[in-house]
């Protein structure tokens, strides 16, 4: 669980390593403030989303006994998996209404400036982009809510580090092309290029697993090679003895 926590944040970023919702990325990193605000927004819907959305898949569109509606109308092959984008959408819609509707209670400046940036997550490639990876890759349940946990709190850290950057940037000399978007994208390219060293993270439990493997194929290789020979090796000596008598 830790190894998957660490590259859901460092290895996998969202923003960095898949480039998955940069368009609020870009637009609500502007302030540290606004930033901490859609960035924690962004981490509840993806921690929230991805176990629900494995529960969806697992009992309700994919074949198989522990599909729910084919028990309910006896067709344990009911297979639904074409409805995931659907469902998934809905499913990601229902919690940021219920996420829009809370954040206006509780700050209305926050929910001010986010304006229509919080809606939009609605249709956030990080998050539907989470649910996603987290089914084609096999995830179990307690799996998929470690991914869903690290990968909002990883686009969390992305965009709050980003709005720092940029606050800082309001003071420097930046050249007149450059001002704007121009150097928010160059500074988010060599962020993304210093995050690709955490690619070079090595986990020893798998390196044990790797070996152990080789060692037992290594094993098993001469023992098919050595039996092979020794019929024809029977036979040469036969032969001559017939011949003889």
């Amino acid at each position: 669980m830790l190894e998957l926590a660490l590259k859901a944040i460092f290895i996998e970023n969202m923003i960095f390593a898949l480039f998955l919702g940069m368009c609020s990325y870009l637009a609500v990193s502007k302030k540290v403030d606004t930033s901490v605000g859609m960035g924690c927004a962004v981490w509840f819907v993806t921690t929230v989303t991805c176990p629900a959305s494995w529960l969806v898949s697992n009992y309700f569109l994919k074949p198989g006994e522990q599909n729910l509606i084919g028990q309910l109308f006896n067709k344990p092959d009911l297979d639904l998996t074409f409805l995931t984008f659907v469902s998934y959408i809905a499913l990601i819609a229902a919690m940021v209404q219920f996420l829009e509707m809370f954040i206006e209670k509780i700050s209305a400046k926050l929910y001010g400036s986010l304006g229509v940036f919080l809606p939009l997550i609605a249709v956030n490639c990080a998050i539907l982009g989470g649910s996603l990876m987290m089914n084609d890759k096999g995830f179990t349940f307690p799996e998929a809510a470690m991914f869903g946990f690290s990968g909002g709190f990883g686009w969390l850290m992305a965009i709050v580090v980003f709005a720092a950057i940029r606050e800082k940037m309001q003071y420097s000399n930046v050249p007149k092309g450059m001002r704007g978007l121009g150097i928010a994208f160059l500074t988010c390219g060599l962020m993304a290029m210093a995050f690709m060293g955490f690619m070079g993270i090595k986990f020893p439990e798998k390196k044990a697993e790797e070996s152990s493997s080789t060692e037992q194929a290594a094993i098993e290789q001469p023992a098919v090679i050595e039996e092979a020979p020794e019929v024809p090796a029977a036979k040469d000596v036969e032969a001559p003895v017939k011949g003889d008598k």
